[in-house]
């Protein structure tokens, strides 16, 4: 597949990458190894909790791959996130807190329509993941994110976009290995 370049305002975007919670940029890392950068909606999403867990799941075979996961989030104190992360036995994880969503811009990730968070699907998709699935959900609030803001995936490797999938939907639930097919 060929590189899918982001949407960003600036030349060096990569350079200039916020470090993640280990100190290390986005730009050493994915020079070292691929990135699966997982931009997540809010810790309260019940979505955002299923794809943490998918994740979690996945996490093994992804690394032995030689992968790197790296997520993105909106709250702005540490510890909100990593007591997700720990609830998912996926802990410790990089992560990189973006509470201003400057990221979420740049790789052209946007809010979603009212029809796209209150759709019917995902009303019934939300009850699959809350309640069958048993990831529950809280209401949006600064300290865990934008309701409205949409997620995605994006496979880095070098300082380009190797891979992405961007949720047309806050329910639909990528195919994480598939989209590690570089």
């Amino acid at each position: 597949m060929s590189d899918i370049q982001p949407s960003v305002a600036h030349p060096g975007f990569w350079e200039k990458m916020v470090t993640v919670n280990s100190g290390e940029t986005l730009a050493e890392i994915s020079d070292n190894q691929p990135v699966m950068l997982v931009f997540l909606r809010f810790f309260g999403c019940s979505f955002c909790r299923e794809a943490i867990s998918d994740i979690s799941q996945r996490r093994k075979l992804l690394e032995s791959k030689g992968f790197r996961v790296v997520f993105v989030h909106m709250a702005p104190e540490q510890e909100t996130a990593e007591k997700f992360f720990k609830k998912y036995k996926l802990f410790p994880v990089d992560h990189i807190s973006d509470p201003e969503k400057t990221y979420y811009r740049a790789f052209g990730l946007v809010r979603g329509t009212p029809q796209q968070i209150f759709g019917l699907m995902n009303w019934i998709r939300g009850f699959q993941a809350s309640v069958l699935e048993g990831h529950g959900n809280n209401n949006p609030s600064e300290e865990l994110g934008d309701g409205f803001q949409m997620p995605g995936v994006f496979l880095l490797h070098k300082g380009a976009i190797r891979n992405q999938f961007i949720h047309r939907n806050p329910y639909d639930r990528p195919d994480y290995e598939e989209i590690c097919q570089i």
